[in-house]
């Protein structure tokens, strides 16, 4: 796989396919690795091994301690394949959403772009009870027909 100078391997290229589907948007791309040996990742191929690959391949980078996307006020959208999710914090203002152990480097964002990922449903409903486990109040967002 190519993009332009950038180059990745065939191996690496499956693997961050794989990854791509773990991918929500909040005005970028945010690869939502929380558990990292949790049966909704390695099932799919993703696991410490892979996210140290895909780090070596300068798509990602990868912290065991783990990120947050902060300065959040009442409510935050995420989008999944699309599909928008509302998310209400507690506070007011000054929130953060911890993201998991990956996010990704300049590369890895115009990779994920091209990326033909399909959603994974069971992935979708872990996230949600996941930010209901940590108080966050979620809803669906129904486009308007």
């Amino acid at each position: 796989m190519t993009m332009s100078s950038f180059e990745i391997d065939e191996q690496n290229a499956a693997l961050f396919s794989s990854l791509c589907q773990f991918m929500w948007v909040q005005g970028e791309p945010l690869p939502l690795i929380y558990e990292l040996e949790h049966d909704i990742y390695t099932n799919q191929g993703i696991n410490v091994s892979t996210l140290r690959s895909l780090r070596t391949a300068g798509l990602i980078f990868f912290e065991a301690a783990g990120y947050a996307k902060g300065k959040f006020g009442k409510h935050a959208r995420l989008f999944y394949f699309g599909r928008p999710t509302k998310i209400q914090f507690r506070q007011d203002m000054g929130n953060q959403l911890d993201i998991g152990h990956v996010v990704l480097t300049e590369e890895g964002k115009a990779l994920a772009a091209h990326c033909k990922a399909k959603p994974n449903q069971d992935f979708y409903q872990y996230v949600i009870k996941r930010w209901s486990r940590e108080g966050l109040i979620t809803s669906s967002i129904l486009p308007r027909r």
